[in-house]
């Protein structure tokens, strides 16, 4: 029996998943091609202790994208917390004004 941790929707394969720095120098093509078949990160050992993580480019860009949202909604949080809100009536408005004052 193969062990699994379950983290979120990403099921890991603990034999598969974690491998040694040797073991990633001698099967280079084999782990990048897991990598992009089973689109799960593989932790990269070096003596005993994670050190990095390999990642499929598509996995990386959604994880990109969805730090970029949260972000966004962080400093949205934060706009609220400092006051930094107006009325919706108040942001349509100006931007009317605002494209008034740039058309020809």
């Amino acid at each position: 029996m193969v062990p699994y941790l379950y983290r979120g929707d990403i099921v890991m394969n603990i034999k598969d998943d974690i491998r040694p720095i040797s073991y990633i120098k001698a099967n280079a093509a084999e782990i990048l091609e897991q990598v992009n078949e089973t689109h799960r990160p593989v932790y990269v050992t070096q003596n005993g202790e994670a050190k990095a993580v390999l990642l499929d480019t598509e996995s990386y860009e959604k994880m990109k994208k969805a730090i970029g949202l949260l972000k966004i909604l962080a400093q949205g949080e934060r706009d609220i917390v400092d006051g930094k809100v107006m009325l919706q009536e108040d942001f349509f408005s100006g931007l009317d004004r605002d494209f008034d004052d740039i058309r020809p």
